[in-house]
């Protein structure tokens, strides 16, 4: 066991989603494709909380290899993020099942069918969703918990605020819910049980940590963030999208549609080689995601920028040609702290802060 357990062990609080997870802290470290590999989600593991795996951005034979990988680092449970539209989503929720791993999360809505297979196989099932009805509606087709995002969290997100969506979503589904969206600290951890959450989800904040493998200069780039520096943009994928500003982001806004549609393609192109995608499957994902999404042809084609100019940042290190993911809390961290040290930290500031607030409470 790493040496930072022993601190950490007295600092637990249990909740519906520790109990549903099997993990000791109620702590999620978000599936963020490129950033979410084995390195982190192991260390996150190890460390008490729960790691998710970002599979969108692998083949097949990647993502068992790097399940595996998790389990040789690490003997606590994990959890696996699959996109629910993808044309080969059963043969994924097959490895997952297969190598036991114990939760599936989705950024789109899973459907019943999917849901089902999942929960019989014994693996937990927990949703991302950034609207009530979504929640509502993932809750009554049987899925375990639900994660709810607020509009100040990064990548793809909505424009209601995780303070107004959380108690909204609390008061609309009797599953457990873990709050993510302007997480990073044990105050967040206790504000957020306090509106009845059962944990939180952090991505920004993991990303900066010393295990995770982003590049040097693109966590420098995070680091000297301000709040004002964290945008919302259409311009890459055609749907709200929350980045690092910079010149590349910048040039996206003011370029016109037709420059923005070859673009698309030229990356289209290049994540159809990463990834091993035929032409075919690809159009039939984009086909999916026109259907899940109501999105027009030509935003289908510039979700094909997405994965590749994530990579360029999260993977090559090119701060200028890459989209840099943030949540709005990229303006409120300046360290990089490891996995261990991160979730002890949280866990020893909400005990106080829980124990400060019981003072309140207690008679004069």
């Amino acid at each position: 066991m790493d040496h930072t357990a022993h601190h950490t062990a007295d600092r637990t609080l249990e909740t519906a989603f520790t109990e549903l997870a099997g993990v000791r802290h109620p702590i999620v470290q978000t599936g963020m494709g490129w950033v979410a590999g084995p390195r982190l989600v192991s260390a996150t593991a190890n460390a008490g909380a729960l790691g998710i795996l970002a599979s969108a951005t692998m083949t097949l034979d990647g993502l068992r290899s790097a399940v595996r990988e998790v389990k040789s680092r690490t003997d606590a449970p994990f959890g696996v993020n699959l996109r629910a539209d993808a044309g080969d989503a059963a043969d994924r929720v097959r490895v997952i099942t297969e190598e036991g791993v114990r939760v599936a999360s989705f950024a789109l809505a899973p459907s019943r069918e999917l849901i089902a297979r999942l929960k019989d196989a014994g693996v937990v099932v927990i949703p991302s969703v950034g609207a009530r009805r979504h929640a509502e509606k993932v809750a009554s087709w049987g899925a375990d918990a639900v994660l709810v995002q607020g509009g100040e969290g990064g990548g793809h997100t909505g424009e209601v605020a995780t303070s107004v969506l959380l108690p909204q979503v609390v008061d609309a589904v009797d599953i457990p819910v873990v709050a993510a969206g302007g997480f990073f600290d044990g105050r967040g951890l206790v504000a957020a049980l306090a509106y009845g959450a059962a944990g939180v989800a952090m991505g920004t904040r993991f990303l900066l940590t010393s295990d995770s493998t982003v590049p040097d200069a693109v966590k420098a780039a995070y680091l000297a963030a301000t709040v004002k520096d964290v945008t919302v943009t259409t311009k890459v994928d055609g749907l709200p999208h929350r980045m690092l500003r910079s010149d590349l982001v910048d040039s996206l806004e003011t370029s016109g549609r037709s420059a923005a549609l070859l673009r698309a393609l030229r990356h289209a192109s290049a994540f159809r080689k990463v990834s091993g995608l035929s032409w075919a499957r690809m159009v039939r994902d984009g086909l999916a995601l026109r259907r899940g999404k109501n999105l027009t042809w030509s935003q289908v084609l510039l979700a094909a920028n997405t994965p590749m100019l994530l990579k360029a940042s999260m993977v090559d290190g090119r701060t200028d040609l890459g989209v840099m993911a943030a949540g709005q809390v990229a303006g409120l961290i300046g360290d990089l702290p490891s996995c261990a040290e991160l979730v002890d930290r949280v866990m020893a500031e909400a005990c106080e802060r829980l124990g400060e607030l019981a003072g309140l409470g207690a008679p004069r």
